[in-house]
């Protein structure tokens, strides 16, 4: 094999590869709220990672954490086997989850979690007798990360469209929960959209409420561009599928540890699934990790038969490493000694402020905000959807030093939890100008 230039053997994740490599955008490192480029440039991330890095880039405190555990003890099996550190952390975990959550199943990712997720469900039935209840509910625009599981229960079109004869069976959707006749330029939560969680009832008409064995939904759905729940949607998700009996599964991969101001939306919109699952903030992104947290009930449901016998047939081999568990404890420090949700809580309301004075601008058609997760979607290009996206996101990058995400034309904002507001400023004021400079 000939030798390869740097970037020629990677292909990239959610890229495109071809645009990309004719003027790469590399990072070499990281500080606090800033990334620097292959070339010294200091960058301003606007996405604190990818929803991942809440209390900044090399946090010492967990930096320290990482490089102890990974002397001490750099892996251990997690079958038939524990470590002292990832039952910390799980400890650590449920101490902060709703109450009626008693334990804490660790993945790798939010994707693992998600599939996770699943399958627990349908053993959670199954273990009651009720192995008949095998469909799943997912939503339209919903994320739910890229395995076949997720992308099945979730519902973004160009993540499904090439595997669509591949996908799971026994899986609808509920209409999604935006429409900007109703619901452009809210402010949080939508006041309009509430009665569209009324298409669980129609599900259940039409394929048998008792068939369901559980509905999966982000409160917030992030990745398809920051749409808040309306109000009193997840209270009346809740009400049907207590109704039915079906099981009601919270993807908190990106709202989990403080993004919306309290360690889980779950907390913040006062309303309590029966499955958790989180990734991301779990570590500060230090370590890829995630987590499945559940119920009480969810979880003695299985724990019948002889004990000597695996209660569920499940695991990976690097579920609960020790050195992310350490990035993870050392996480929930910082979270609880520099008070990071309280932070977050109260640095809500000007992120809304400096994000709603784009309502006004005339190539924005909806502008979207809760907690600190935020989106303006511009108009798109006449005959290129997309395409004022991308170049946003690259004049940002080369012409303004800020890192800031596109979703076709939707340009996303995952602000740092500990973020200073002059940042902020400075950024939409240049944000401000690459918009009015786009054709």
């Amino acid at each position: 094999m000939s030798a390869a230039q740097p970037l020629d053997a990677l292909w990239m994740p959610f890229t495109a590869n071809r645009d990309f490599k004719k003027k790469p955008r590399m990072i070499r490192s990281a500080d606090r709220h800033h990334y620097v480029t292959d070339d010294g440039r200091r960058i301003y991330d606007f996405f604190s990672g990818l929803w991942t890095s809440g209390v900044g880039h090399c946090h010492p405190k967990i930096v320290e954490a990482v490089q102890r555990q990974v002397a001490e003890l750099d892996y251990a099996i997690t079958f038939q086997v524990g470590n002292n550190r990832s039952a910390e952390l799980a400890a650590r975990v449920i101490d902060i989850a709703p109450e009626s959550f008693t334990q804490c199943f660790f993945t790798n990712s939010g994707s693992e979690s998600v599939d996770t997720a699943l399958k627990i469900a349908l053993g959670y039935h199954r273990a009651r007798g009720e192995g008949h209840r095998t469909r799943l509910i997912g939503r339209e625009r919903g994320y739910h990360g890229v395995n076949f599981g997720g992308m099945s229960v979730g519902g973004m079109v160009p993540n499904r469209k090439a595997f669509s004869a591949n996908l799971i069976p026994g899986v609808d959707h509920l209409r999604a929960t935006i429409d900007l006749e109703h619901t452009a330029f809210s402010r949080g939560l939508p006041e309009w959209g509430a009665h569209l969680a009324d298409d669980l009832e129609r599900l259940c008409g039409l394929h048998g409420g008792e068939n369901i064995a559980a509905v999966i939904v982000e409160p917030v759905a992030g990745s398809t561009g920051v749409i808040p729940p309306p109000v009193g949607y997840l209270e009346r998700l809740r009400e049907i599928c207590d109704r039915h009996g079906i099981l009601l599964i919270f993807d908190e991969v990106i709202t989990a540890f403080g993004r919306v101001g309290k360690a889980f939306a779950a907390e913040a919109f006062g309303v309590t699934p029966d499955i958790i699952t989180t990734a991301k903030g779990l570590t500060n992104g230090v370590i890829p990790m995630g987590a499945v947290l559940v119920s009480e009930q969810v979880h003695e449901a299985f724990m019948h038969g002889p004990d000597a016998m695996i209660e569920l047939f499940h695991g990976y081999t690097y579920s609960g490493h020790p050195v992310a568990a350490a990035a993870g404890v050392a996480a929930m420090d910082v979270y609880r000694e520099e008070g990071v949700f309280e932070q977050a809580d109260a640095l809500a309301a000007p992120f809304a402020e400096l994000l709603h004075a784009f309502d006004d601008h005339d190539k924005v058609v909806d502008v979207r905000n809760i907690g600190l997760m935020g989106a303006i979607d511009l108009a798109p290009r006449p005959g290129a959807p997309g395409a004022r996206g991308l170049e946003l996101h690259k004049r940002a990058y080369w012409q303004e030093d800020l890192m800031i995400r596109n979703g076709m034309d939707t340009i996303a904002f995952s602000p740092f939890l500990n973020s200073d507001v002059a940042d902020w400023e400075q950024s939409f004021d240049k944000i401000r100008r690459l918009i009015d400079a786009i054709d």
